[in-house]
């Protein structure tokens, strides 16, 4: 045989060789040893069926290299990580892969503890990608794929005292690659945890508990199947159980059950003769009944997100430490849900979803999205040669997650077409648990799930569904059985980039309909990658910055948190949209209304604090007495008297946690609602009307300075051209009318229909202004001019009235389209510039945080104060954003106090940046964004909504910002 040939197991459709049968991780107080730590490591260009001997024990690696087991080689400098999305990164020519095969070699030399005792052991591999062959001491153990699932093997009979060796030959391409194309990072390496357990003869060698709920009568029932022990006693003191028999179902009277609100967890012991196991048990019952998805007899509405496994500088080798702080950033939040997209997670994480509490979607390792790029021919889902591999994964799956209360659904896979092999997979499941329901979203008739689930499904089809109204399928048994269904959008809200639009919408259709259980919005987390440059700038890669010819872009970068888990301004959004108490203030009837939208828990244990603020200052504040409100529920209750107003002035209810949890510390704020008390612009800071020109007096009129300019209170304009030269002789750039922002991910939309082609087809992005006339008119001075791009007929023409009352400089904008636009707005506003040094911002109006008209949700109103810098959103690729919403003024400070205050008539919404929208526009990563000498100020009427084109639906027709009539008002003044 040449020494260069492919071995055979790299082709091979069978999942293994060698491996013991799947089963359950658990506690044990039998001796486990940590194989974890640093290996040594050499990567080879290509797969080889023979080797040079590395697996003996003898072998010299000195010339090797350091690497750390978990971990994925290209994270460490040994070729580089490549991103698609749906395209394989090689031939579609199943089940074969490229000669050029990244193959890397580890060994391990440790010493076996003195008293570890004598018979079987299992080796465990957590996790390894995507093939890998294993030995020890020299001693073949066999291969196994399947990246995200666990294999073990038999090594008790080689084990010696002392010195041992463990070899691992893994291969970046296999078979087996073909399944497991999941829209992630292409990385290979052994990513989780290697460990050696001892295995008593006269142990356990499985655990499977069967923990019931019966919500009629409040009590459980408990099975315990302990494998390979067939007198083992199980004891669960807290219950009273002690020493009861394995394999036997036993009534264990009244029970707290589990769930996601309320995860109460009961210790139990599993003891054989040789070993002793620690479970923790959570009562609960899944269940569809009368087309609904129900846990404990109850109906669920999901307020999920998907979840791939990601750290920046780890890749999927996800530290535990990091897995809690995703669970309590979930939980703070008022995530409920998650998906494990699209593989079994490290099962640390399930532990900590059962501990603090969340329903979770258990996805098989399985994906063949790339055969839809050729009509699914030859997909492996209908392909028996395939079966074997398919129903493994499925197994492996139920047989090492089954004892996790929090997993409530079984899912196939993830964009894996159809076939029989997954109708398999779906028979196998109910065969072997039929606990829980079986989903899987590929099928649109739904034939062999227990949910009907979609993707991105629009607003209107969604509605539909909710009303078992949607499309007909052809065989009339086939639609009578997806029309009984529970609906799960096990996809939505791409949260790619700004934005995403749209959630609010969704949560009330789900809402509405009960058949509408609720979704997962895509994704967790922006999958970047840390760089860092010679002078210590720190960034984030993308796909395309490794050099692959074939990627996907930033289409990886579409989480709700940025990629060193900094929550993004979606995140803050959609826990204001599912937050578990709605708050309604109703000042005028001194009543606050509180509805209750948890499924299982009351209110007790929160705390219901009101504060009243007149332009942003504190008025009063106190606790509200709230009964405790039952799951679903509402109670009206009366306030206090409240302050008396000043100026404008607001309500503000917040519900927060009044003692210690788990997951977050008392005060933490669930949820929150805001009424106003005194009227919109009835507060001194409201920028008044300007005067009739008649009755301006003290200098209201505009007036020739007799240098070529016009003085209008304290501005200072350009007589001949109308520009604003200065404020309180703070130089300023012209307000100049706006209508182009740098597209959003959203609105570039990858995988949607893409406004901003539109926008750039129209010219929107270069248009250019032609003066027409200036001078004054009825005591205001007006300039008029055309907004156009170059090459179209359409524009804008815009009329500047600049007036004052003799403190302000007022400038109203009026502007109507003409011609036959093809496309909304982006935005309409003006864009200023100012000194660079005004760096201090403080507003009154919506924040603190980021928002647009679809994305607004999480934005109160008060008075706030940052940074320039502060105001940024650093989205891995550089796009609009860091808008802020519906201030009544703002001022722009440098640190000497002096500045620029804006004040509306009424509102306005804001931008402010050390680059311009073109800069922005252009660079592919923050880092490349270089601060000017100027801070680019845009002061909007109103934006474009964002959407969530970039995989699903575009922007609602109600947040569509159509050509035609526009007006802006605005006011200015120097500060001090």
């Amino acid at each position: 045989m040449p020494a260069n040939r492919k071995p055979a197991y790299l082709e091979d459709f069978a999942p293994s060789r060698g491996t013991r049968a799947p089963r359950a991780r658990f506690s044990s107080d039998a001796p486990s040893l940590d194989l974890n730590g640093t290996w040594r490591f050499r990567l080879l260009p290509r797969a080889e069926a023979g080797t040079d001997g590395f697996e003996a024990p003898g072998f010299d690696d000195s010339a090797w290299c350091d690497l750390p087991v978990p971990a994925h080689w290209q994270m460490h400098g040994h070729g580089s990580p490549a991103y698609t999305n749906i395209s394989y990164p090689f031939p579609i020519d199943p089940p074969h892969v490229p000669d050029a095969n990244p193959t890397g070699d580890h060994r391990r030399d440790f010493d076996l503890p003195k008293e570890w005792p004598r018979g079987p052991a299992v080796l465990r591999f957590d996790g390894v990608d995507s093939c890998f062959r294993a030995w020890f001491n020299g001693t073949e153990l066999g291969f196994s794929t399947g990246s995200r699932l666990a294999a073990e093997f038999d090594v008790g009979h080689l084990l010696r005292p002392g010195r041992n060796t463990l070899a691992v030959r893994v291969h970046q391409w296999s078979a087996a690659s073909y399944l497991e194309d999941q829209d992630m990072w292409w990385l290979s390496g052994i990513f989780r945890d290697v460990t050696l357990l001892a295995r008593p003869s006269d142990g356990i060698d499985g655990l499977a508990v069967h923990a019931a709920y019966d919500h009629a009568t409040g009590t459980g029932t408990l099975r315990v199947d302990a494998q390979g022990a067939p007198d083992a006693l199980v004891s669960v003191p807290e219950l009273g159980l002690v020493d009861a028999a394995a394999g036997v179902e036993h009534e264990v009277g009244a029970v707290e059950p589990w769930s996601a609100e309320v995860p109460r967890l009961y210790d139990a012991e599993v003891r054989a003769p040789g070993e002793r196991v620690r479970a923790r048990i959570g009562f609960r019952t899944v269940e569809v009944s009368g087309g609904l998805l129900r846990v404990n007899g109850r109906p669920l509405l999901l307020r999920g997100v998907n979840r791939h496994e990601w750290h920046p500088d780890h890749g999927r080798a996800v530290p535990r430490e990091t897995m809690r702080e995703d669970v309590l950033l979930m939980k703070r939040h008022n995530v409920n849900a998650v998906r494990t997209s699209h593989y079994p997670p490290h099962p640390d994480f399930l532990d900590l979803c059962d501990e603090l509490g969340l329903w979770v979607v258990d996805e098989c390792d399985l994906e063949t999205h790339g055969f839809e790029e050729v009509g699914w021919r030859r997909n492996p889902s209908d392909d028996p040669r395939w079966r074997d591999a398919y129903l493994d994964r499925i197994r492996r799956t139920v047989e090492r997650d089954r004892n996790h209360p929090s997993v409530i659904l079984w899912s196939l896979g993830n964009e894996a077409g159809t076939g029989e092999n997954l109708e398999a997979m779906a028979e196998w499941t109910r065969e072997h648990d039929p606990s829980r329901p079986v989903h899987y979203e590929g099928d649109r008739d739904s034939a062999y799930v227990d949910v009907y689930s979609r993707m991105y499904a629009p607003h209107d089809e969604v509605d539909a569904i909710g009303g078992r109204e949607e499309e007909e399928a052809a065989d009339p048994a086939v639609d009578a059985h997806r029309r009984g269904l529970p609906f799960i959008l096990c996809e939505y809200g791409h949260a790619m980039g700004t934005g995403p639009g749209g959630l609010e919408e969704y949560q009330r259709l789900f809402e509405r309909h009960d058949r509408c259980q609720g979704g997962f919005v895509w994704e967790w987390i922006d999958h970047g990658i840390r760089r860092r440059e010679p002078d210590g700038t720190e960034w984030f890669a993308y796909g395309g910055d490794f050099g692959e010819v074939l990627h996907d872009g930033n289409f990886v970068a579409d989480g709700l948190l940025l990629p060193d888990r900094v929550p993004s301004p979606g995140l803050t959004a959609y826990a204001k949209t599912v937050e578990p108490v709605r708050v309604a203030p109703h000042p005028g009837a001194g009543t606050v209304s509180v509805t209750n939208t948890w499924d299982f828990r009351d209110t007790s244990g929160l705390a219901f604090v009101w504060r009243v603020e007149g332009e942003g200052s504190l008025l009063g504040e106190g606790v509200l007495d709230v009964p405790v409100i039952a799951p679903g529920a509402t109670a009206d209750v009366p306030l206090p008297a409240l302050p008396e107003p000043s100026g404008e002035t607001w309500l503000t209810v917040s519900v927060r946690l009044a003692d210690d949890r788990p997951w977050a510390p008392a005060g933490h704020e669930l949820a929150w609602g805001q009424a106003r008390v005194g009227a919109l612009g009835a507060g001194p800071a409201a920028p008044a009307p300007a005067p009739a020109p008649a009755a301006a007096g003290g200098g209201g009129a505009p007036y020739a300075a007799g240098d070529g300019t016009v003085r209008i209170g304290p501005g200072l304009l350009d007589a001949e051209t109308g520009a604003l030269l200065s404020v309180g002789g703070l130089s300023v750039d012209t307000p100049t009318v706006d209508l182009w922002r740098a597209p959003t991910d959203n609105d570039v939309a990858p995988h949607g229909i893409s406004v901003a082609a539109w926008w750039r087809g129209a010219g929107l992005d270069r248009l250019t202004s032609r003066l027409v006339s200036t001078g004054r008119e009825d005591g205001v001075f007006v300039v008029r001019s055309r907004l156009a791009p170059a090459a179209r007929e359409i524009g804008m023409r815009v009329v500047h009235r600049w007036s004052t009352d003799g403190e302000r400089l007022f400038l109203t904008v009026e502007a109507e389209a003409e011609g036959e636009w093809p496309c909304p707005l982006p935005r309409f506003g003006v864009h200023m510039a100012v000194p660079s040094s005004l760096g201090g911002v403080e507003w009154f109006g919506r924040g603190p945080g980021e928002a647009y008209r679809d994305v607004s949700q999480a934005a109160r109103v008060g008075r706030f104060s940052t940074t320039v810098d502060g105001l940024q959103t650093p989205y891995l690729r550089p796009q609009e954003n860091g808008n802020r919403m519906d201030a009544r003024w703002l001022v722009l400070r440098a640190g000497d106090g002096g500045g620029l205050r804006v004040e509306g008539d009424p509102v306005f919404d804001f931008t402010a940046r050390r680059w311009d929208t073109a800069a922005l526009d252009a660079a592919d990563h923050p880092h490349e964004l270089v601060p000017g000498d100027r801070i680019h100020l845009h002061l909007d009427q109103a934006h474009h909504g964002v959407g969530t084109a970039s995989c699903g639906p575009g922007t609602l027709p109600g947040h569509r910002l159509e050509a035609g009539r526009h007006r802006i008002r605005l006011g200015f003044a120097p500060v001090g």
